[in-house]
């Protein structure tokens, strides 16, 4: 099972190029494979190393974390090789970029604080559901709808509340989701591919730690370390309380607070779905709310 947390900045970079060649096949990149069963499940790592032009002893020292200092030139030849697109290319350099410079010491987390004007948008936003989540996907500030739209998640103490935790963990998720294979693959990639480049930070390793742990579903994907997942504009729940409604969501960063997003359904006004949602604006056990957490209070476990 992979680890929450790497020693430094080439073993995750050793790391991702193995999950990447494991999964590219050889008719991918325009190889052919002769007779017989093959033990490696994707590129050998001679294969890879010659369709980039280095040598395969380099190779092997790169996704073994010992070539701390890869040139832009080489990341880049094995971007080609591997066909990863532009996301993934973009994430190859980061990580290149981080073990030349890897200090052992985690830069500190981001502000978890909401400010206040930020939680009248959230009101304002009524009765879109609407919220603003740590780049760790933890919940910091909602509006009603923001809350009840993830049946079951005000079961939870606010501090526990966190979106990951609840695709995995909570059992309403995978009946809420129809399409929650997709979901949660987005939802894995997206922290694969943060904590790519922040593997020490408390927030994250804290959290993927537990899933780890407690999800299957969750180590399997963890272990593919996709960096990329789908986005659909539009998101359709299988609400217990509403009945069935399809949302429109957009995700934006926040000016001002790095790490922090607010997210916000819609629907057009006069249709049924802008009914279902007036209705869950209605019903909300709980008001509009917010945490603010300092970072040692972060939750290590859902309890």
């Amino acid at each position: 099972m992979a680890s929450a947390q790497s020693s430094g900045g080439g073993t995750e970079l050793g790391q991702f190029l193995r999950a990447r060649r494991t999964q590219t096949r050889p008719d991918q990149v325009g190889l052919t494979v002769g007779p017989g069963l093959r033990r490696t499940p994707g590129l050998r790592r001679e294969e890879l190393a010659t369709l980039a032009g280095m040598s395969i002893d380099y190779y092997v020292r790169m996704e073994r974390g010992k070539e701390t200092r890869p040139s832009p030139a080489v990341l880049d030849a094995l971007a080609r090789a591997l066909h990863l697109d532009d996301a993934e290319h973009q994430h190859l350099r980061e990580l290149g970029a981080r073990a030349a410079r890897y200090a052992p010491e985690p830069p500190p987390p981001p502000s978890r604080t909401v400010r206040p004007h930020l939680k009248l948008v959230l009101e304002a936003l009524r009765p879109s559901p609407a919220y603003i989540i740590s780049r760790s996907m933890d919940l910091l500030a909602w509006n009603p709808g923001g809350l009840a739209l993830y049946a079951g998640l005000a079961d939870w103490p606010a501090t526990q509340r966190n979106l990951a935790r609840y695709f995995f963990l909570h059992p309403t998720a995978r009946t809420l989701f129809p399409d929650w294979d997709e979901l949660v693959r987005g939802c894995v990639a997206r922290l694969r591919s943060l904590a790519g480049t922040a593997p020490d930070a408390p927030d994250l390793t804290h959290l993927v730690g537990e899933l780890l742990l407690k999800s299957p579903d969750f180590a399997k994907l963890w272990e593919r370390y996709d960096v990329v997942g789908r986005k659909r504009i539009q998101k359709t729940f299988h609400h217990p309380q509403v009945g069935v409604l399809t949302l429109s969501g957009q995700s934006m960063n926040l000016e001002g607070t790095p790490g922090q997003r607010l997210g916000v359904y819609t629907a057009e006004p006069g249709t049924p779905d802008h009914d279902a949602m007036l209705l869950l604006d209605a019903i909300a056990l709980e008001p509009a709310g917010h945490r603010d957490m300092k970072p040692e209070q972060q939750p290590h476990s859902q309890p």
